[in-house]
């Protein structure tokens, strides 16, 4: 693992993993939920939006990617980066995300 964040409720974990995936984890029993499949490295960094429907990861693969939480489908691959994305995060209203 590279990295873990909480759900804005506490109720779910997002893990950034060096096998390309990121996942979200039950925090009550440890479970895995879903696992957010598409990237083409290392997954560096992975938060939560501030209402919790989303998740952004930044990866080795010089790009990043918006994924629903419901449904684990991705949303948005975020593309034209000329190096790895180590991390991304979301403004405090969830309507922007940066990445570097």
């Amino acid at each position: 693992l590279v990295s873990a964040a909480f759900s804005p409720d506490g109720g779910t974990v997002v893990t950034a993993s060096y096998d390309s995936t990121a996942k979200l984890w039950s925090a009550e029993t440890g479970e895995c939920i879903c696992t957010l499949q598409g990237h083409g490295g290392s997954v560096l960094s992975a938060v939560f939006s501030p209402d919790g429907a989303r998740v952004v990861t930044a990866c080795f693969d010089c790009m990043a990617r918006l994924w629903y939480t419901e449904s684990g489908d991705c949303l948005r691959v975020l593309i034209g980066h000329v190096g790895l994305v180590q991390s991304a995060a979301f403004s405090p209203d969830g309507g922007f995300v940066a990445t570097a």
